[in-house]
């Protein structure tokens, strides 16, 4: 009876359904990957992102390469907050909390709306100046205190170019490096980091600045090539940053790259810098 069935079906020019195979639903597979790419903006706008370091302008706490972790809660929403701008401009922060003095975070340029990395200086209703190199903060000297050159190997992401030229030099293995003079800044409160300062430049003096009412102030550590709130933005800098702008905190470095990688696998892990992975960018000293 079987085969007569089968023979029969065959003759009607039909295939019989292989079991257990089922056809492919094409609308609930799109469905799947479109709340998957929703899962993933979600993550991106509200949890958390990654970051690459493109600029020297945080040195030497951040090399040029380093790849972060960017919470993107601990200060709020904002419009600017989602991954894709597709918000209208609107004042205020949802939820939002000022940043902590000396916290490194990463922001939207009110420019263009292209993303910075800077440290926070000033909270709104300090006054920020500089004088001779050294900052101010409340008219208060902010404790500099020399340390040991920070040294940082050349290499294809990371050399010494512009005003960080007069930094290079031969390191004791014969391989270039960069030396920078660096200091150890202490903010109130205790907040502790590194900083570089090269040369005297038109920015190491500036007059008092208050900062306004829904706005910070925020420096590169890399204080001679740092575009930041000490210039405006008509010139370039970031001027008093609207807390709107903020996007979130840095976290931690996962891992760095030096810039070698090639389309062959093998330079991806001879690029790595053995010594920057998971450094926490929120502890009392850096």
């Amino acid at each position: 009876m079987t085969d007569a069935t089968t023979n029969a079906s065959r003759a009607d020019g039909k295939t019989p359904p292989t079991a257990g195979k089922k056809p492919t639903n094409w609308a609930s597979e799109i469905w799947q990957l479109f709340l998957l790419v929703l899962a993933v903006l979600a993550v991106h706008s509200f949890v958390a992102k990654p970051f690459y370091i493109p600029s020297g302008s945080m040195l030497p706490t951040l090399l040029i390469g380093d790849r972060l972790i960017v919470s993107k809660f601990p200060y709020g929403f904002s419009y600017l907050s989602p991954s894709i701008n597709i918000l209208p401009e609107i004042p205020g922060r949802v939820l939002g909390s000022l940043p902590d003095r000396g916290d490194i975070a990463v922001i939207k340029s009110p420019r263009d709306k292209s993303d910075y990395i800077k440290r926070v200086i000033g909270l709104p209703g300090d006054t920020v100046q500089m004088k001779n190199g050294q900052l101010w903060l409340n008219g208060v000297a902010v404790p500099k205190v020399a340390v040991a050159p920070v040294e940082v190997l050349v290499s294809a992401n990371s050399d010494c170019l512009g005003i960080d030229a007069q930094a290079r030099t031969t390191g004791d293995a014969g391989k270039a490096i960069c030396r920078y003079p660096t200091f150890r800044e202490t903010l109130p409160g205790g907040r502790s980091y590194l900083t570089i300062d090269l040369a005297e430049t038109p920015q190491d003096n500036t007059e008092p600045l208050i900062v306004p009412e829904g706005h910070l102030f925020l420096m590169g550590d890399n204080r001679d090539n740092s575009e930041d709130s000490r210039f405006d933005p008509a010139l370039g800098g970031l001027g008093m940053l609207p807390i709107e702008n903020l996007v979130g905190r840095a976290e931690f470095i996962t891992f760095s790259l030096d810039g070698s990688t090639t389309l062959n696998p093998l330079s991806w892990f001879a690029a790595v810098r053995p010594s920057r992975h998971f450094i926490n960018l929120n502890t009392q000293s850096e």
